[in-house]
This record gives structure tokens, sequence and C-alpha cells, in this order.
């Protein structure tokens, strides 16, 4: 019976391809655009979660300044960090864990007529291995260097190839802004992550930039990476407690520093990411209630033309459960081809887009099912009425129509 009815609807269909076309522009347009957002969305998810992973998933961060308190009328500012606060989380952790100190600022590095705008950061020594940098060519600058605030440096690839092409950059001299430095070694190419391209970074021994580029004491951020899983949230009410004793913040008084961790960033991403994508696609499903009301339409101009059909049906024994479910299959029928049109497109359309960007094209197969499951329900719900409008005419009334 349901196979029947299913066949009766195609048939249907075929006879009216261009009025059914664009019945279902709504319900293609709003169905296209959902998967589209959703796809997207869901790419950039993805692309940002492995950029931060290939940051390091145990880093911890710790910068200066207080968690926003959108009641506070005013925001005091914190006192930035300093070379002591590295030094003593380095002391009371450092059996623990890798600590790092790093500043940065962007600043034109330039070689001979070449030249491009880098992000430098003055970095201690153990930041190489927090980042898990590999080197294409020569070395890390040593403990020694590190220590005595040595002019050498180690450049990204991207900086590599803007100043030297193909040729080897190692021992030559090079200007960060009104510094030089020598070259020691060439950093493999990591792409770019969620906080910048990673190639165009130069990196200078963190004493060198604050006596040479920034003229400041000051440290961006401390990095401490946690041993395992496990060891990151006991570390850090550790960090926040050693924190609080080296800038004196006495009981009761808020914190005037943040420490966090790659999760939380994750987390956050996520779901600003999710919120974002869910709105809009609560936009784009409008279009699925204008192509409802689009089928409603053509079902009840169907109903109209059909009634001469619907007497000679009900005359030869067909009940109203009958006319119900033909017209009701019809339209769910004209709704599920809609969905999946629409799905073909919006899939179409993310690929393009998740290519463009550069971010990787994963779409959800769950999101695919509820779409389509939608898709049906609408033909259903907005089908209803004229299928009980039909179901439910005189069957004399009806033969008498012309």
């Amino acid at each position: 019976m349901l196979m029947q009815s299913i066949l009766l609807a195609l048939r249907s269909i075929a006879r009216n391809k261009l009025r059914s076309l664009l019945t279902l522009l709504g319900v293609i347009i709003g169905v296209a655009a959902v998967i589209a957002l959703l796809t997207i969305g869901g790419g950039a998810r993805e692309h940002i979660n492995a950029g931060m992973a290939n940051m390091g998933s145990r880093l911890i961060f710790v910068f200066a300044g207080e968690r926003p308190d959108p009641s506070a009328p005013v925001i005091n500012e914190a006192k930035p960090l300093t070379n002591a606060h590295f030094n003593g989380l380095e002391k009371a952790i450092g059996s623990q864990a890798i600590v790092a100190a790093v500043a940065t600022t962007s600043m034109r590095t330039s070689f001979g007529a070449r030249s491009v705008s880098a992000q430098v950061t003055g970095a201690s020594e153990n930041h190489f291995l927090q980042r898990e940098w590999k080197l294409g060519r020569g070395r890390l600058f040593s403990p020694v260097e590190a220590e005595s605030s040595a002019s050498v440096c180690v450049i990204g690839s991207q900086v590599s190839k803007a100043l030297f092409g193909q040729e080897s950059a190692l021992s030559a001299r090079i200007r960060i802004g009104p510094a030089h430095c020598r070259v020691v070694g060439e950093l493999s190419a990591r792409g770019s992550s969620f906080s910048g391209q990673q190639d165009m970074q130069v990196y200078v021994p963190l004493g060198l930039f604050q006596t040479r580029l920034s003229g400041k004491s000051q440290i961006d951020e401390i990095l401490i990476n946690a041993p395992n899983q496990a060891a990151i949230e006991p570390l850090k009410a550790q960090i926040t407690q050693e924190m609080r004793n080296l800038r004196r913040i006495g009981p009761g008084r808020n914190d005037d520093f943040q420490v966090e961790d790659m999760a939380e960033y994750i987390q956050q991403t996520n779901e600003f990411i999710g919120g974002i994508t869910a709105f809009l696609s609560a936009i784009a499903a409008i279009s699925l209630l204008v192509g409802g009301i689009g089928i409603m339409n053509i079902m009840l101009v169907s109903v109209t033309e059909r009634t001469r059909e619907i007497g000679i049906r009900m005359a030869i024994g067909a009940r109203q459960r009958d006319i119900l479910v033909q017209f009701l299959t019809e339209a769910s029928v004209l709704s599920l081809l809609g969905g999946l049109t629409g799905i073909a497109l919006g899939l179409a359309i993310a690929w393009g887009v998740t290519t463009l960007m550069g971010v990787h094209f994963a779409p959800g197969l769950a999101d695919i099912a509820a779409i389509t499951a939608i898709s049906i329900a609408i033909g259903i719900v907005f089908g209803f009425f004229p299928a009980l409008r039909g179901a439910r005419l005189d069957p004399i009334e009806a033969l008498r129509h012309e």
C-alpha cells in the first residue's frame, strides 16, 4: 500500500515538473544553507582544534590581567609579568614541568635589500622543548647564549625564504628592528595555526629581546608544559598559589593574573563557533518554513485539480484513510526530494568554501540524517491539512466536479 502511494506520488510530481521544482525552491535553499553552515562550522572547528593541539595539548598559560567581570564598572589594569615571576615559578615547579617565558612583538626584519615583517619572539631556552619545534638547518641557541643574551636568532621557514630564497641563512647577520643578530638555525615549516602563521617567526634569547628590542623587562606569557593530562589541574592550582605569593596578593583579594590550559581555549572556541553556527543555521531554517508553506499551497491546488479523481476512487471503494495517505505521501515525497537536493547542493557549497579556506571538509552524518528526517516531517506537517481536506470530500459532489 505504501509503495503504491509512493509510486502514485512520483507520477504526480513527474506530471508537473516545473511546478514541483518551483514549489521545492524554499526547501532546497533552506536545507542547502543549513547543511553548508553546519559543515563549514564543523570544518573550522576541527581546523582550529588541530592548530591548538599542534601548539601542545598539555600547555598551561599564565598571563597578567583579571578575568573580565561584566558587572564591574572599571577594569583595573594589572601589573605585567616580569622575570621575577618567571624565575619564581621555575624554581617552584621546574622539577615537575617544563617552564618557559615569552615576549612577542612585530618588527621589520631585513637582510641587505630584502625585508619582511615578522613576529619576533624573545624566548627562554625551554620554549623550544614545549613547542616541539623541528630544525630544518643549524641549531637552537645554547643555554650559555640564552643566559648571556647573545645576539643570535632562529628564524622560521617563511622568513628564511623571504630573506634568502633557496640559500642557507646560517651564519648570516640579519637586522631586527634596531638590533643585529646572527642566524644559527632555521625551523622546519609548520604552517598556520589559530594564532597565525607559525613560519613567519624570529626567535631570539629573552634577555636580548628585553634589552635591545623592546627595552622592557616585561613578559607576555609564562608557559608550563605539564608531564601528563592528569597533572594539569593540580599543577594549575599550585601555579595559582605560587603566583599569588609572588605578586603579594593577600587573602580575599582577586587574582590579577590568569592561569588557563589548552583545553579551556578549545572549549571556549568550540562554544563560540557552535553558537555562531547555530544562530546562522536558525536564520537559514526560516527558508524551510517558507518551503513548507509552498508545499501546503501546491497540495491544496492539487486536491482541487484532482477532485473528480478523488470522487472516482471513493466510488470504487477507497476509504478516507486511503485518500489521506495518498496525499500525505505525495507531500512527504515532494519535501524529501527537496531535502535531498538541498543536501547535495549544501555539501557542494561547503566543499568549495572549505577548500578555499584551507580547512577540513567534515560533513556530519548525524546532521544529514536529521535534515533528511526534518524534510519528511515538513511534508507531513504542511501536507496534512490539504490531505485531510481531500479525504473529507463528499464522493457525490466530487464526481460532479468539472
